[in-house]
């Protein structure tokens, strides 16, 4: 099981590690294998400065610097094109630019910080350290270090020339008996002994040896003493020499110059001492150098810490961008995404890894955000569906309300005008339409009354006739307030009116006509009698009754005279109640009007009666007794004004007449104008044709009312 689970971890590592290596760009690979380069070169660099070799390799570390600086300026220029691209972005206005410039920053200024803190310290240091390397008292031990060796050499030098000198002069005082004797080996074995020398020879100046004694390996193994110490010797000195490797000193002179011989003599030196002699010298000359070389050594040191230092920064730069761009990316998909669903469009759906990958916040968001466009687009749908039901219904409602004569006006709790239909508009003589969300009082407070009242005494439904002014005129509405309900709790409001103004005065014409019809033939009937009776009286009793003739006459020609006003009155109230039926002929309304004026001029005589006729015919399907009924009644009416203006202004004034026949819209309009006394001003206009309406003490109220009806 265990290995089955480390297999898993070892596909799932290697699965991701690929993606990783798939999704790296261009511009990141150059940037990983130049950050390697840089890494490589400086460790390299380091290593020459560290490894004791910087006075011989100053070349080399000079190279290597140079291709660190090449190498950090390729990475800036990588990162300056980098961060180019994403202030372009920025100020493009492209999303997730500024994310990017903020995660930048902020991982610059956590590896800068710490990278310069350590840069200053390592720097301040090493110098501190190169100067207390390089202090006096350093100097002067190991220049001391380097003078004792030397006089350690010095003395061994000294100790075997003064050797050198005594055995010369023991063997030249005893030469006499040494030259041909046996015992000279003797001799010069006591010598070496005394004098702690591994080495004696004495040679010809033909390199013949003569003795010797100790480890004598000079002009043995051929070996050759060198001639410029021989020469050196031939001068009286004595010749120093050391061997090969350093590990003896040999000293050379020549004995009694009348011998022709040399005196060779040698001394082992202590390995462990000349070892730590040479170790000394090395370690002097090397210091000697650094020392010369020490503001170069600082200077190449802490090129390399602000290299370092560079490095750093960038890598961190250059990490903080690709992670603000792995961060942004997904983000700036949501940006844009969100962007189209604010525009109305909740298709989109952004990238989500799969479900084998490892999923941060950010995918569970980008989840969450396809799981809310997927609700809002089914929400929407539902939505846009109720939408077209409820439209479907709007405009089966306002098709429906559209067909209805009387006026429907919807308000809301608030009194606020919602649906009103063609009928209300026409009715109120205002486009209600445009007043949607008004209140409703602002254009009808008439209606305020009706709906306080509703709410008052929690009714579903009110009826009342309200009057309105609609274009000056008084009109009388029947309205009917219904109240909208939703879990008892009031959501609106529906009014419905009607006209009923000229509904209420048909029923009073009607109602008049009946009691005209009834008056009529109630009176008519005694009429006839009364007058014949009259009449009779006077015809028969005139010439007999001789008192008071004159009273008896008086009184029968009152009777007859008030009984033919009483017939006039009931032909009127006749004529209202059951009008003739009209016998319609096509006529000139010109010629109408002119012979009817003919007709009346005489009767009113002291009165300028003017005709102003169109100056074209103007036919009209009418009846000629019932227009000149009408111009008659309304002559009438304008005479008796100007007769009452006549009675209240001076004899100066004079009575005018104007009848003016005109053709506007296709429509034939008559105007007859007074300069009498004129209608009243109140609401006696809006009931001027009604029947019994009349502004005189002995008027009928049937004039009008007759030319209304015709």
């Amino acid at each position: 099981m265990d290995f089955v689970l480390k297999n898993k971890s070892l596909r799932d590592f290697s699965f991701n590690f690929v993606n990783y290596i798939r999704g790296i760009s261009l511009s990141n690979y150059a940037f990983v294998v130049l950050s390697i380069s840089v890494i490589l070169s400086g460790l390299a660099t380091y290593f020459v400065l560290s490894s004791g070799m910087i006075a011989k390799s100053t070349g080399t570390v000079l190279v290597l610097l140079n291709i660190d600086i090449f190498l950090v300026l390729t990475l800036g220029i990588l990162l300056i094109r980098r961060i180019a691209h994403i202030r372009s972005d920025k100020l493009t206005g492209q999303s997730g630019s500024k994310l990017h410039v903020r995660i930048a920053i902020l991982f610059g200024f956590v590896a800068i910080t710490p990278s310069i803190l350590m840069m200053i310290f390592a720097v301040l240091f090493f110098s501190l350290g190169v100067e207390s390397w390089f202090s006096q008292r350093v100097r002067t031990a190991i220049i001391d270090s380097s003078e004792v060796a030397d006089a350690y050499l010095t003395e061994h030098i000294q100790i075997i020339r003064a050797d050198a000198l005594a055995v010369a002069n023991d063997i030249n005082r005893q030469w006499t008996q040494l030259n041909n004797s046996d015992f000279i080996d003797s001799f010069l074995s006591s010598q070496a002994v005394i004098r702690d020398l591994t080495e004696i020879v004495i040679f010809r100046s033909d390199m013949q040896v003569i003795a010797k004694a100790g480890y004598t390996f000079a002009l043995q193994s051929g070996e050759e003493v060198p001639l410029s110490a021989i020469a050196q010797a031939n001068l009286g000195d004595v010749a120093i020499l050391t061997g090969e490797r350093g590990d003896r000193v040999r000293a050379l002179l020549k004995l009694d110059p009348l011998t022709d011989s040399y005196l060779f003599i040698g001394r082992f030196i202590d390995p462990k001492v000349l070892n730590r002699v040479e170790r000394t010298q090395n370690a002097v000359d090397e210091y000697l150098l650094l020392e010369d070389s020490r503001f170069e050594f600082q200077i190449n040191f802490t090129l390399l810490f602000i290299l370092f230092s560079i490095l750093l920064l960038l890598l961190s730069v250059w990490f903080g961008l690709n992670l603000a761009n792995k961060l942004a990316t997904p983000i700036v998909s949501l940006i844009k995404a969100s962007e189209l669903v604010r525009s109305g469009d909740f298709s989109v759906r952004v990238k989500e890894k799969n479900k084998k990958e490892e999923t941060d916040e950010i995918d569970k968001l980008s989840s969450a955000f396809n799981r809310m466009t997927s609700t809002l687009s089914t929400q929407r749908k539902a939505l846009l569906d109720a939408n077209v039901q409820l439209d479907e219904r709007r405009l089966f409602t306002e098709a429906v309300l559209s067909g209805v004569t009387a006026g429907v006006i919807g308000v809301d709790s608030k009194g606020l005008i919602t649906l009103p239909n063609k009928a209300a508009s026409i009715l109120v003589k205002h486009n209600l339409v445009q007043y949607i969300g008004s209140p409703l009082e602002k254009y009808i407070p008439e209606f305020k009354p009706l709906l306080n009242k509703q709410e008052y005494l929690n009714s579903e439904s009110i009826q009342k006739e309200i009057k309105l002014i609609v274009q000056d005129k008084k009109r009388t509405f029947l309205v009917r307030s219904t109240v909208e309900m939703k879990v008892d709790r009031i959501i609106g409001y529906v009014f419905t009116f009607d006209d009923i103004t000229a509904l209420q005065a048909a029923e009073r014409k009607a109602a008049w006509s009946g009691v005209a019809r009834r008056i009529a033939h109630e009176i008519k009937n005694p009429l006839t009698p009364i007058q014949l009776s009259a009449e009779r009286l006077k015809k028969k009793f005139k010439t007999r009754i001789n008192e008071d003739s004159d009273i008896f006459e008086k009184c029968t020609d009152t009777i007859i005279h008030y009984v033919g006003e009483i017939g006039d009155m009931v032909d009127e109230f006749t004529q209202f109640a059951r009008m003739p039926q009209p016998n319609l002929k096509k006529n000139d309304l010109n010629i109408l009007c002119n012979n009817f004026v003919r007709l009346i001029d005489s009767t009113y005589a002291d009165i300028d009666i003017k005709v102003s006729l169109n100056d074209k015919p103007l036919y009209i399907m009418c009846d000629v007794n019932q227009i000149n009924r009408s111009l008659a009644n309304v002559v009438k009416n304008a005479a008796e004004s100007i007769n009452e203006k006549i009675k209240k202004s001076p004899n100066s004034f004079k009575g005018l007449i104007d009848i003016i026949l005109s053709d506007r819209d296709n429509k034939i309009l008559l105007v007859v104008n007074d300069n009498g006394i004129g209608l009243p001003d109140n609401d006696f206009n809006d009931y001027l044709t009604e029947p019994y309406v009349t502004t005189r003490p002995n008027g009928t109220g049937l004039g009008l009312a007759i030319v209304h009806k015709i």
